[in-house]
């Protein structure tokens, strides 16, 4: 639970922004499963969402100055464009306006060292951002869906954690991860660490050694809630942050 007075610190969460219904209305819709809002309030931090919006650097360093720590959440994935290649035909179509939007947060959290956290997607956004490339299509590489069984359900894999990582420092040795996603990072972006991987080799980590506390991690961490080892990580160190 949430504690109260001004140390408290505020975790902003980037969102989707696509079509939604609910009730009478099919609109566009910016909006986050609650998962990801619990796991922020259970580890004692303050939830704020960050829908995409056009990006200027006054927006983003406005933004970043009302945060402690940021988490860049799952979702569709990066248009290809951003690293160089043509689409596959398994990519999803682009969402430039998420793509730009978290970019610029996550470039911005790094160039004040403000604690972030990616989550699937978020890994993804961090490795392209950086430099780095991703896998588009995993079947195509590893000949099986284990990573994305279809529909709404999670697969869970084992990952495992390089000793004396942050990551290990946060769940140890190795973590049962929930899995939903057929893309992951390839070529490694500039200044990340590989820090955990599944057992068939594919990343499911990386870490920014250059700043206190950068963490991504390609499983939903969220999806499992009766262990927040990620969040009161992240938590904790937005609180020095703030301190």
């Amino acid at each position: 639970m949430a504690s109260s007075g001004s140390n408290v610190p505020v975790i902003g969460l980037t969102t989707y922004l696509q079509q939604a219904k609910t009730g009478v209305w099919d609109v566009r819709a910016s909006f986050l499963p609650e998962v990801y809002l619990d796991a922020v309030t259970r580890s004692g931090g303050i939830a704020v969402l960050l829908p995409p919006q056009p990006v200027t650097p006054e927006i983003v360093e406005r933004v970043l100055d009302g945060l402690d720590g940021l988490i860049v959440t799952g979702g569709r994935d990066v248009d290809p464009a951003r690293y160089g290649q043509v689409a596959h035909p398994a990519t999803d179509a682009p969402a430039p306006d998420r793509d730009s939007w978290e970019d610029a947060l996550l470039l911005g959290a790094i160039k004040r060292e403000l604690p972030f956290l990616g989550i699937c997607r978020g890994a993804q956004v961090l490795n392209v951002a950086l430099g780095g490339t991703l896998i588009q299509h995993l079947p195509d590489v590893i000949g099986s869906e284990r990573y994305n069984i279809g529909g709404d359900l999670f697969n869970q894999v084992a990952v495992e954690v390089e000793p004396g990582s942050e990551l290990s420092e946060l769940v140890g040795a190795g973590v049962a991860g929930k899995v939903h996603h057929h893309q992951a990072i390839d070529r490694v972006g500039k200044g990340l660490t590989v820090s955990a991987r599944a057992e068939d080799g594919i990343i499911q980590a990386v870490e920014l050694d250059s700043v206190p506390f950068g963490v991504a991690v390609q499983w939903h961490p969220e999806e499992s809630p009766d262990d927040l080892r990620l969040f009161t990580g992240l938590v904790e160190a937005a609180r020095a942050y703030r301190s």
